[in-house]
């Protein structure tokens, strides 16, 4: 795959028009866009800058981050604390995900989403009152491990790091989480599977799969 050098700057905005001119792949009111990419790669900064650039058009945003959906403690621990098999597979609550906010985006749906269900630092329910989404609305959804699980985004950007730019900016006290990246990218090939792959590894630097 080329890749040609970009500024987040001229990313975000290509990014955002390209969402300000598609519909939803199934019909209905609201698009549904991944931000991919482990926690070295900051999805979530992306995420912000996409969401801020699309309320500067006019789209109403909800964005939402997987580590607020975590499955419990008793759950997601149960192979040790530092078990990559068990991160990649078990960690992430994919069905609540389902649930609170993709099946209300359906066409039909209420548009009413959770912002988050799991606090990892108290190990119980956080509570979140329900956001409606209006019509014509975007759900950004950001984290690590978001493709290969039939989630129906309409655009998903994978923000990609060699091996080594992963292993340099993940702090040491994560490094256990490697591995599974490692898995993710021999299993899912999130490369292919992304309709928008962003290279990450200077973050001052980036570059881009381009436009469709």
């Amino acid at each position: 795959m080329r890749l040609e050098a970009i500024t987040w700057e001229r990313l975000t905005d290509a990014l955002a028009e390209r969402l300000a001119a598609m519909p939803a792949k199934d019909g209905g009111p609201w698009l549904r866009v991944a931000v991919d990419g482990a926690p070295a790669a900051s999805p979530g900064e992306l995420a912000a800058r996409l969401a801020e650039a699309l309320r500067l058009r006019g789209r109403a945003v909800h964005k939402a981050g997987t580590f607020g959906f975590l499955r419990p403690a008793s759950l997601r621990l149960e192979y040790g604390r530092e078990d990559p098999d068990a991160y990649h597979d078990e960690w992430f609550d994919r069905q609540a995900l389902w649930r609170e906010i993709f099946q209300p985006l359906e066409p039909g749906g209420t548009g009413r989403v959770l912002p988050d269900l799991w606090d990892p630092v108290a190990d119980r329910a956080t509570r979140s009152a329900y956001v409606e989404l209006p019509p014509g609305g975007v759900l950004l959804l950001h984290g690590p491990l978001l493709l290969g699980h039939w989630f129906p985004f309409d655009l998903s950007v994978h923000l990609k790091l060699s091996p080594a730019a992963l292993a340099r900016r993940t702090p040491e006290d994560e490094r256990w989480t490697l591995p599974a990246f490692a898995r993710y990218e021999a299993e899912t090939r999130p490369e292919e599977a992304a309709d928008v792959v962003v290279r990450a590894d200077d973050p001052r630097r980036p570059a881009w799969s381009g436009p469709e």
